[in-house]
């Protein structure tokens, strides 16, 4: 009996001590990828374990303006810059698992989602949640903040 106590006791502590380690692997501190233009006080990317955090995009122009002409050369522009973002990561799309869309009116929902399907192979869409607000940055129509799978840190 003493025996067993002695074995399930030190299987425990491997355990533990196993997991202890993992922990302090994975605790690795977060990496802040800064926005390659404009001065502002957000970082365009934090890598926090295997995910990568992006900030919230708006349809900047080269300019740093919002692109004129509505929802869907906004939309168009948003999915742009978030390509860009993620390409800057070794990232793609398809590495995408959450999505925030923030909608200056609800009425462009429709239309923001026909340019956002195209950007994803049928069927392979991040978790994602629309919503309308009072007012968006720069006078914006749609700002999309997302969520990337990235284990390998890229």
């Amino acid at each position: 009996m003493i025996g067993t106590a002695k074995r399930l006791g030190m299987t425990a502590a491997l355990v533990l001590a196993g997991t202890m380690a993992a922990g302090t692997a994975m605790a690795a501190a977060p990496t802040f990828h800064p926005r390659p233009t404009g001065n502002y006080p957000f970082a365009e990317a934090v890598q926090a374990g295997d995910m990568l955090y992006l900030s919230g995009i708006l349809a900047e122009g080269s300019d740093g303006k919002v692109v004129a002409g509505g929802i869907e050369p906004e939309s168009r522009q948003v999915m742009k810059l978030l390509g860009e973002v993620l390409a800057r990561r070794g990232l793609g799309y398809d590495d995408l698992v959450q999505c925030t869309v923030l909608l200056a009116d609800m009425k462009d929902w429709p239309a923001f989602n026909t340019i956002y399907r195209a950007s994803f192979k049928p069927g392979h869409y991040p978790a994602r949640a629309a919503m309308g607000v009072n007012g968006l940055a720069l006078g914006g129509k749609v700002e999309l903040q997302c969520n990337a799978w990235n284990p390998g840190r890229k």
